[in-house]
């Protein structure tokens, strides 16, 4: 039983991956070329699931010669809605096209001027009128017999960007070395096997104010050390929050004279923390867990011993790592 029921999901999934050969056509080629032409990036946005398959589809987009980020729709309402410009293509994924975070954030984009990209199920949804380009990625059923649980659609929806990517890779002439290019850090398998202690940043390369600072010195420390945040330590160097470029976003839409005000008044009381000895694989786990960039190293009293930083576990340029010695050298340019 338990080996005919794990067959069927998989014949479920690889049913809806060869029901959208049928549908690349016209769509896909306008969606193509749309993305060639823009002097932008391609800006990935969904939610729940559907925001993990757009952050994977962003990852490779990324690695392939295609710049791209993701979006998350909640935050874009307050304030990240700035990372967007004109000269941007946005990628929605959505199963049924009503996804309400996505909707809100739709015709703000559109009166932008960005063009706007849609994979989704659902062809006669707010989200596809508000579309300049619609992909159809919608699935007769779901592998989970109760039909609830996201499985069929998300493979299509991911197998849509997968070949997407492959195709603009293509048509960019991207090559072995462009892809090494891209890759600096080498294996990311022998990177993430590294000890969490081997890869972060440590003594004055992390960034830290002590509690009872302006946020103006916070501010500053950020774009010292070039990470996105910075540390609020107390005493004996003991964790007490974060401040994050995130965090100041929100700040700026419902606080006034904010250089003035003090770290404790906007600060993340609970950053994401992890043990020294445990891997980078662990670690990165953990940012994608939370949907974060940084996690504090500290040791069993919260004193910070260091923090690691997304790029570091992917291979940020200038990144070395040798096991067993914290020879990590950073280029913050």
């Amino acid at each position: 039983m338990i080996i005919e029921q794990a067959k069927n999901v998989l014949t479920i999934e690889a049913q809806s991956i060869f029901g959208l050969i049928e549908r690349i056509g016209p769509e896909f080629e306008k969606t193509v070329e749309m993305i060639l032409k823009a002097k932008g990036r391609v800006i990935l946005t969904g939610m729940g699931k559907s925001g993990l398959v757009a952050r994977k589809i962003s990852a490779t987009l990324n690695s392939t010669g295609t710049s791209s980020l993701f979006l998350h729709p909640a935050e874009a309402i307050h304030g990240d809605l700035g990372m967007a410009t004109p000269d941007d293509v946005i990628l929605a994924i959505s199963n049924t096209g009503h996804t309400s975070e996505i909707n809100r954030i739709l015709p703000m984009l559109k009166n932008m001027g960005v063009k706007i990209i849609l994979f989704t199920g659902g062809l006669d949804s707010p989200m596809a009128d508000f579309s300049d380009i619609v992909i159809d990625v919608g699935v007769e059923r779901e592998a989970c017999p109760l039909g609830l649980a996201p499985t069929a659609s998300t493979t299509a929806a991911l197998a849509m960007g997968d070949a997407l990517a492959v195709v603009l890779l293509n048509q960019r002439r991207f090559n072995k070395d462009d892809f090494k290019r891209f890759h600096p850090g080498g294996s990311l398998g022998e990177r993430l096997a590294f000890k969490v202690k081997e890869v972060m940043l440590t003594d004055e390369h992390i960034p830290t104010v002590p509690l009872g600072s302006k946020v103006g010195q916070a501010i500053e420390e950020i774009n010292a050390k070039k990470i996105g945040a910075t540390l609020i330590t107390g005493k004996d160097q003991r964790l007490e929050g974060i401040i994050s470029d995130g965090d100041l976003r929100r700040a700026l839409i419902n606080k006034k004279n904010i250089p003035e005000m003090k770290v404790e008044e906007i600060m993340s009381l609970s950053p994401k923390t992890i043990d020294e000895d445990e891997t980078s694989a662990e670690a990165l786990g953990l940012m994608e867990l939370h949907a974060i960039t940084h996690l504090v190293v500290v040791d069993e009293q919260r004193r910070v011993k260091g923090v690691v930083h997304l790029h570091d576990l992917l291979g940020r340029e200038g990144f070395i790592a040798n096991a067993g010695i914290n020879s990590a050298t950073r280029a913050h340019s």
